[in-house]
């Protein structure tokens, strides 16, 4: 909703919230009250009400139903820095959840850095926090989006930085938790400031397939909506997939710029009552058109590592060539746009969190909320532990010098937000990996004893060298011997920085050890 136009209340945000208690309820009023004064006589840089930003970051969170203590915080989380309210004030007024969640979410205020070890150390700070809780990424994310709706009042100097870390690490931290729908926001936001000419170009490309093909797309829908209900396929609906700007820049790179390969500029979706559905969905355009070799993906059977479910098959049709159409339940569309918001609504109270056990048999569900397969949940707050990588990335929080900084930012945008492949165990648990990922990777991403003592490795049943590098699908099995250790060749065959980290610690605790011998 554009700001000049929009109806700012507390009302309006409660009005999204699910069953709000009388608690929760006062709590978004007094935030709302409180934040408004605080920020009364604050100016954004395009001269509008600073106030617009923090309502706009609740709003979002209360549209995904995130619960009372974190509407409270999005509406709070600047307060801090950029107003003078204290952590003391806000505790005593909000409570210490509500203080952590905005502290987690706070620049860096009176640190020392400057300039690009800055932003470093708050991405850093925000990994630490989120590691804690991961409401605050949440509300990162939202204000992100936010500043970036706003970005072309933000100094040019500083407007092509903010786009860039944009890019590279929040539009990919939303795609790690299954937030489709945000992560294309906040790439199409980013893409015409960092990449201005291919934007204006892929702009012109979208813009005339759309005026090309509409037509023809909508007769391919009318006889696909015809055929589903001859067939007995009742309570669906339809609508059309535009791809995004930036999406689509990426795979024109990775297709050598050749827009005839790229058969999903627009696509049809279909959205079905039940999974049988999609299948017989399916079968159903299949008895219409013949479907294009390899360019079906069944994503229900096989779901992402991200949680994204769906059937996806490109067919040749005589109306308009050929055409992606995608099949899912209501659930998987929510789930693909909202991605972990729309399995936990915070209500902050942790008999909420269970939501039966279709959702904990989830591969992606079990992956960012471990809590509900009994692992350690902040008894505080109640809130589920953050998802494995996210722990990862906070690990690295204790680096001091500038290439150590640098070195960390470059690692995460290699390694923690890269292409994603998830292989299996020999029991079916998944483990989530970054592209050309080896056995090894593997091993240490199960453990890190499991990784020291790696002596050999099967993939798919088969023997293979240990910087063999796995697909998508594979499934691992590691053989360990009390004699094998890392050598200093595992560091040419290792992906992952977490790998990396260990074979170091180790190499050196041998060095070490032969200097004492010696």
């Amino acid at each position: 909703m554009p700001e000049d136009t929009m109806t700012q209340s507390a009302d309006e945000l409660i009005s999204y919230m699910s069953s709000p208690s009388d608690e929760d309820q006062a709590l978004v009023r007094k935030a709302y009250e409180f934040a408004s004064r605080a920020h009364k006589d604050h100016k954004r840089m395009s001269g509008e009400p600073y106030f617009n930003h923090l309502y706009t970051t609740a709003l979002s969170l209360a549209e995904l139903d995130m619960g009372a203590r974190t509407i409270a915080a999005g509406l709070l989380h600047d307060s801090i820095e950029d107003v003078g309210v204290t952590r003391e004030e806000l505790e005593s007024e909000f409570g210490s959840e509500v203080l952590f969640l905005v502290d987690g979410v706070t620049k860096l205020g009176e640190l020392r850095y400057r300039g690009a070890a800055r932003h470093i150390e708050s991405l850093r700070r925000l990994f630490v926090a989120t590691s804690q809780d991961i409401r605050v990424l949440m509300i990162k994310l939202m204000d992100r989006r936010h500043n970036m709706q706003t970005l072309e009042h933000v100094k040019p100097e500083k407007r092509k930085r903010i786009a860039e870390e944009t890019l590279s690490i929040y539009a990919p931290l939303a795609d790690r938790l299954g937030m489709g729908r945000v992560k294309r926001e906040l790439e199409d936001l980013a893409f015409k400031y960092v990449y201005p000419e291919e934007y204006e170009k892929i702009e012109r490309i979208m813009s005339e397939s759309k005026l090309a093909n509409e037509p023809k797309l909508e007769k391919v829908r009318n006889n696909l909506k015809r055929a589903l209900a001859e067939h007995g396929v009742a309570n669906f609906r339809t609508e059309s997939r535009v791809k995004g700007l930036f999406s689509l820049f990426r795979k024109l790179e990775r297709k050598g710029g050749d827009l005839d390969k790229i058969h999903d500029l627009q696509a049809i979706r279909v959205v079905l009552q039940n999974v049988e559905d999609c299948y017989r969905g399916l079968g159903v355009a299949h008895t219409l058109w013949h479907p294009l070799p390899g360019k079906i993906k069944d994503y229900i059977a096989f779901e992402k590592p991200n949680g994204y479910r769906s059937i996806h098959t490109t067919v040749m049709t005589s109306e308009a060539g050929p055409v992606e159409i995608q099949f899912r339940t209501e659930s998987m569309h929510r789930e693909a746009q909202y991605g972990i918001a729309s399995h936990i609504s915070y209500k902050e109270q942790g008999s909420n969190l269970d939501r039966g056990k279709q959702k904990r048999e989830r591969l992606w569900y079990r992956q960012l909320i471990p809590s509900l397969l009994n692992a350690p949940v902040n008894s505080e707050k109640g809130q589920p532990s953050a998802p494995r990588w996210v722990n990862d990335l906070a690990d690295a929080h204790n680096v001091e010098t500038l290439t150590e900084r640098e070195t960390f930012m470059q690692e995460i945008k290699e390694d923690f937000f890269s292409h994603r492949i998830f292989v299996f165990t020999p029991r079916g648990d998944v483990i989530d990996l970054p592209v050309d990922s080896t056995p090894i990777d593997f091993a240490y991403a199960i453990h890190s004893e499991i990784g020291e003592h790696t002596s050999s490795a099967k993939v798919n049943g088969k023997l293979v060298q240990l910087n063999t590098t796995l697909k998508n699908g594979d499934r691992v099995q590691i053989e360990t011997k009390d004699s094998a250790h890392p050598t200093k060749k595992w560091c040419d065959y290792v992906r992952t920085t977490m790998a990396r980290k260990h074979i170091h610690q180790y190499l050196q605790r041998q060095q070490n050890q032969e200097g004492l011998a010696a």
